[in-house]
């Protein structure tokens, strides 16, 4: 249930348009991660592609993906890893962060603000209020699937070309995501991680694990992190490079 390797961790989550990204997200890191010492593991996390899919919505709350990657992290038999998140990935990151400090060597958060910095910016920005409004329309039931899996997953597939670079997926690679889109439940898994926002847990603790955060120019989240990064549940805790070890990464 989640993309993880043994030097670093690695976690992809639905994009912030639409869900729907998988282990295949991580395709280009893995061999450059691998060849730089680290054991790289990818899973896809609850909900996707071939990964069991509760039909609960509280299956998908953040207690519920942070044990997922203690479970994988222990049946692994490893101890403290590094953690590295994209999107819904990097706010899993952020909770393991506020909750598991003591199995954490490191945090690497790609184009996700921590939870309750998002929330507050949300409230008070009505540009990222209507950014975010597609998670609003994710909370009906039945419609967003019948949308979102219409045409063999055409907006899917249409939302994942357009937000990347021109030619960043080849046409085999957009027919494995259909794969994945496709299989029985999928949809309704993915959905349920926006689903089960109105469980959010508090996330205050401070972060105290060394860490990095990126966020895109052009990103949904642009312009927000910098002078935020100190604020909040947030704090300068040392160097964000990445070292040698154990690592997790969830998707």
């Amino acid at each position: 249930m989640i993309d993880a390797s043994a030097a670093a961790s690695l976690a992809a989550g639905p994009g912030q348009t639409a869900p729907g990204d998988f282990w295949i997200g991580w395709r280009r890191q893995i061999d450059a991660l691998a060849s730089a010492g680290f054991r790289v593991i990818v899973p896809d996390q609850r909900g996707y592609n071939t990964s069991d899919k509760p039909k609960a919505i509280r299956e998908y709350t953040l207690p519920k993906l942070v044990g997922d990657v203690v479970a994988i992290a222990d049946a692994l038999g490893i101890g403290r890893f590094h953690l590295v998140g994209h999107d819904w990935g990097g706010i899993v990151a952020w909770a393991a962060g506020a909750k598991l400090p003591h199995r954490l060597e490191r945090l690497v958060i790609l184009n996700a603000l921590h939870p309750e910095v998002l929330l507050a910016h949300s409230l008070r920005s009505p540009t990222q209020f209507l950014r975010s409004s597609y998670a609003a329309f994710f909370q009906l039931p039945l419609l967003p699937e019948a949308f979102l899996g219409a045409g063999r997953s055409a907006l899917l597939a249409r939302a994942l070309i357009k937000s990347s670079r021109t030619d960043a997926f080849t046409a085999e690679e957009i027919a494995e995501y259909r794969q994945a889109w496709e299989r029985p439940g999928a949809l309704t898994g993915m959905l349920n991680w926006y689903r089960a926002l109105r469980f959010r847990p508090s996330l205050k603790e401070r972060i105290t694990t060394p860490t990095l955060g990126t966020v895109g120019d052009a990103g949904p989240s642009s312009g927000i992190w910098p002078g935020r990064a100190q604020s909040g549940p947030l704090q300068r805790s040392g160097p964000a490079d990445v070292r040698e070890g154990d690592a997790l990464g969830t998707a």
